[in-house]
């Protein structure tokens, strides 16, 4: 079993060569990556890489504090985002999984999807650097251009714009009430780039200007403008593409596997993705927040935690971390590194229960017997 891609001793994720000689030198390779839109298309990639070579391989999608146990290790195994004691670990921190995963592709004489790699760099939480532009330059020479408008899965706006989850507005959730909304705008059966700019500009006001809206939100809702279009891709738009991934990664695994793998799996993704958006965007409504110093904290019933943390986060949290609590799940997220993951891991470490996450976000499963409070005090404890 090959040990070239492990992380190196100063703690650094391997370069994209090293992830390459690992899987070169496999006779079969199991991928496990975490629930998120960019360590989705990472392990897309890096499928289809080894679909090119003849390797067979498997692909699991899991949470934090999740691994490879011993017993599926038959010959190489790769952790995208989770069990950095696999063979090849991409940590999706500092650098983008996907980026990685697409230089390593390349590194076996693959074909990487571009538009798929610049929808999991899309979806990373790590800053841009070298590898993710490279990313961005070969989306562009695959007629990947940037126009005018809101970045959304489909062609229908109103869909799009009522179940993305990449901002949070009065009619997210509601297709019926963005249909309304655009109706009021008089647009054109076709629209050119002065109708697709008066879109995002509802759009941008609508995600801003609630009375609930944080400043933030001005900058947040800018991930959603000036989209990506596709010529020919499963989606309108990669910000579209991102959404979508990131959505059914934690909705539906499998439907999100064959999605990232190039399956005919377009229709049961969106669908997913329209459940995923409905629940985000009420629970987000709904739920009950309190703040503390340095904290905004959440709760609600059953909701895919990790989505409305963001959300709260980014467009409705006075405080720089978000964290959300149902009775046997939390999620948190940060505007800045803040040594989330560590807090997290600490809190189901007092409370019994399993999670973990990185500087910025964490994810926790715990206890239905424990109370929602004790496990928000643990967490604010650890994140003091």
């Amino acid at each position: 079993m090959s040990t070239s891609g492990r992380r190196t001793a100063d703690g650094h994720a391997p370069d994209a060569s090293d992830v390459a000689a690992t899987l070169r030198e496999s006779e079969f390779v199991r991928l496990l990556a975490r629930a998120d839109g960019d360590c989705l298309a990472a392990a897309g990639l890096l499928a289809g890489a080894l679909a090119e070579r003849g390797v067979p391989y498997q692909v699991r999608v899991g949470r934090f504090g999740e691994t490879l146990a011993d017993g599926d290790r038959r010959d190489a195994t790769v952790g995208v985002g989770l069990d950095p004691s696999a063979d090849a670990h991409l940590p999706a921190e500092a650098t983008p999984a996907s980026a990685t995963a697409f230089d390593a592709a390349g590194d076996l004489d693959a074909s990487p999807d571009p538009a798929l790699a610049l929808a999991g760099v899309l979806a990373s939480d790590a800053p841009p650097r070298d590898r993710a532009v490279r990313v961005r330059e070969a989306a562009r020479e695959s007629s990947v251009e940037r126009r005018p408008g809101v970045g959304v899965p489909t062609d229908d706006l109103a869909d799009g714009l009522a179940h993305t989850t990449l901002a949070h507005a009065d009619y997210s959730g509601d297709a019926g009430a963005a249909q309304a909304t655009l109706a009021e705008l008089g647009l054109p059966a076709e629209l050119d780039e002065s109708a697709r700019r008066t879109v995002a500009s509802e759009f941008a006001l609508a995600v801003t200007g609630g009375p609930e809206a944080t400043a933030r939100a001005a900058e947040a809702v800018e991930r959603a403008l000036r989209p990506h279009a596709l010529a020919d891709g499963p989606f309108a738009t990669v910000e579209g593409y991102a959404d979508v991934l990131a959505a059914v990664a934690r909705e539906r695994p499998g439907t999100a596997s064959a999605l990232a793998l190039g399956h005919d799996a377009r229709t049961d993704a969106l669908d997913a993705w329209r459940d995923h958006a409905r629940a985000a965007h009420g629970a987000l409504r709904a739920a009950t927040t309190a703040r503390y110093d340095g904290l905004f904290a959440a709760r609600t019933d059953a909701a895919p935690v990790e989505t409305v943390a963001r959300l709260l986060q980014d467009f409705r949290s006075p405080e720089p971390v978000a964290l959300v609590v149902t009775d046997e799940e939390a999620a948190a997220a940060a505007t800045d590194e803040r040594a989330i993951g560590a807090a997290m891991t600490d809190a189901v470490n007092a409370v019994g229960g399993v999670g973990g996450g990185t500087a910025r976000r964490g994810y926790a499963r715990f206890d239905p017997e424990t109370d929602a409070k004790e496990f928000l005090t643990a967490f604010r404890e650890a994140n003091a």
